[in-house]
């Protein structure tokens, strides 16, 4: 029997990359638009491939790939794939978390530069017939004088890094996964969350949906940062509390946010950060240029091709 390669659901124009990886090694190629795990299982029924985007990867999906099979997701997270029964199964499991790092720190430095600001408010005043500076600016320190923190500093972190520091902040992270040798080669100080909640005039979250860091953001937190603070997010939806985030806002808890990936997406009408004051919300655009789409799909198709060979994944997950 030939191998078989599928993807259970993209957003993308075409499949050309990765087709065309698949049936120049002689497999079966086929794309799906899944909706539900029921749909990825019955999709990838004796696949060699499974290649998933979206859609939800369970146990009876890594059930029903062929033993030995690889799965890969298309983007740096993998929340909808169920690796510890995936590798229960016996398969290997890859992901894509260099397809984007620069769009990602663009992303992160635009909502953070406009947060700090104060464009949202100041755009909206002109739009609502006003002419008033100072009114909708006010507080708002020199970027001389602005702690600019990291929760979390990775591969994007450090990218969100060096974009800003010609803009004079001075910077501190809390990252358990880094050393005192590595933020000084870095040029920011290591402190520890507690510190950087007190401390920061503006965080950016970098870190990974994890046991310890769900929910970090919550009302207890965002009582200890200053309250002309700023958050941004364009991590995991996960580390926030949404509905705290957006009582913080409305009591002035902290000065505003900028958010772009969120606990449920699409975010639901009916989520409170909709009518939050003083938040940029972007619906998760972040890792998004026409050059990052085909950056992508160009790694996937390499995956495929080291899968049908036998070996890889390019980018295992950890």
């Amino acid at each position: 029997m030939s191998s078989r390669v599928v993807v259970t659901d993209t957003i993308f124009p075409n499949l050309v990359q990765e087709e065309f990886a698949a049936t120049s090694a002689g497999a079966g190629f086929e794309g799906f638009q899944c909706k539900s795990a029921d749909d990825v299982t019955a999709a990838v029924k004796d696949a060699d491939v499974a290649v998933v985007q979206f859609a939800p990867f369970n146990a009876e999906a890594a059930m029903a790939v062929k033993p030995g099979a690889t799965v890969i997701r298309y983007g740096v997270g993998y929340d909808n794939i169920d690796v510890a029964a995936a590798r229960a199964a016996g398969l290997k499991v890859g992901y894509v978390p260099d397809y984007c790092t620069d769009e990602v720190a663009d992303h992160t430095a635009a909502l953070s530069l406009a947060a700090l600001r104060k464009l949202p408010a100041l755009n909206a005043s002109v739009r609502a017939g006003e002419w008033a500076a100072v009114k909708h600016s006010k507080p708002l320190k020199p970027f001389g004088e602005t702690v600019f923190g990291f929760f979390g500093i990775g591969q994007i972190g450090s990218a969100v890094l060096t974009r800003l520091k010609g803009f004079g902040f001075s910077f501190i992270a809390a990252d358990p996964g880094i050393t005192e040798t590595d933020a000084q080669a870095l040029g920011i100080t290591l402190v520890d969350a507690d510190t950087l909640l007190a401390e920061a005039d503006i965080i950016t979250c970098h870190a990974p949906a994890t046991e310890g860091t769900i929910g970090f953001f919550n009302a207890d937190a965002f009582s200890r940062m200053k309250e002309t603070a700023f958050l941004i997010n364009t991590a995991r939806g996960q580390l926030i509390n949404e509905p705290d985030l957006a009582q913080a806002l409305q009591d002035g808890a902290i000065a505003g946010a900028g958010i772009d990936v969120f606990e449920r997406e699409p975010l639901p009408e009916t989520s409170p950060l909709r009518q939050a004051p003083n938040i940029i919300l972007s619906p998760h655009a972040a890792w998004y240029s026409d050059a990052a789409i085909d950056r992508l799909q160009g790694l996937v198709a390499e995956d495929i091709t080291l899968a049908l060979k036998g070996e890889g994944p390019r980018k295992p997950v950890p």
